[in-house]
């Protein structure tokens, strides 16, 4: 079974996966100071079970990334291992200025997104994290590149410091766009207002893509992240959620190494 893990600034998602189906999977929360042997008792403990015969990683906190191959060094030497990283064959041609920067996690949601999804059109994802991250494939599955925003939790956090008389609230939908107090204005201003800046990203996007690609298919958009169901439903752009894309974007990866 290959464990595949996705590191991110402020959460690491697992999964387990017996060939292409997703077995298990579990959200932790990302500490930069854990260590080797702490990432090992948490991960065991989760794995604990299941014969893991690859691991897939990729990571974008360096730190947390140094320690996971001090475990994998470790525990999992004698296994097939896959991190995502400069030399590795992704089958995603990166078309932008500088590769080197790209974070792992955008590429590997790119091949799963074009694997799942792509046709004959391009497709637009769409992560909702730390930060809300819209990476663009196009037809060939080659990486365009995209746009980068503040993340919706870290948002609410900046502006409960930064204002005396706002605080942070429980992010839900509210009653209605129109609050009738702080917390319902908050909430409002937060949901509906990133579900906006999304909508106006993809829709200008999508214009730039018709222009690239005239005679392509219609372009799929794609939520995944662990704040992406605060807008599903209320995005007028977003088609589908897949919460587990780059954890089988690893997969697909992993495989073709």
């Amino acid at each position: 079974m290959l464990l595949a893990i996705d590191v991110g600034n402020t959460n690491t998602v697992l999964g387990v996966f017996n060939k292409d189906k997703l077995e298990q999977s579990w959200r932790v929360k990302t500490d930069p100071r854990d260590t080797a042997d702490e990432l090992w008792l948490q991960y065991s403990a989760l794995v604990d079970g299941f014969d893991i015969t690859g691991v897939a990683i990729c990571s974008t906190v360096p730190a947390v990334l140094r320690e996971i191959r001090k475990l994998i060094n470790e525990h999992y030497s004698d296994i097939n291992t896959t991190i995502i990283e400069p030399g590795v064959k992704t089958g995603v041609p990166l078309l932008v200025d500088n590769p080197k920067e790209i974070g792992a996690d955008r590429i590997v949601n790119s091949l799963a997104a074009f694997t799942l999804y792509g046709s004959d059109g391009p497709a637009i994802v769409v992560d909702f994290g730390t930060s809300t991250n819209l990476d663009v494939v196009s037809p060939k599955g080659e990486f365009l590149g995209g746009a980068l925003a503040p993340g919706i939790e870290i948002s609410v956090e900046a502006l409960a410091a930064r204002a005396a008389q706002l605080r942070k609230v429980e992010l839900v939908r509210p009653k209605s766009v129109i609050g009738k107090n702080t917390v319902e204005a908050l909430q409002s201003g937060t949901i509906y207002g990133f579900a906006g800046q999304v909508d106006g990203l993809v829709n200008r996007i999508i214009d730039e893509l018709t222009d690239l690609y005239p005679q392509a298919g219609e372009v799929v958009v794609i939520a995944t992240g662990g704040l992406a169901p605060l807008v599903l439903g209320i995005s007028e752009t977003i088609e589908f959620h897949e919460p587990d894309l780059t954890l089988i974007g690893l997969r697909l990866v992993h495989e073709r190494n």
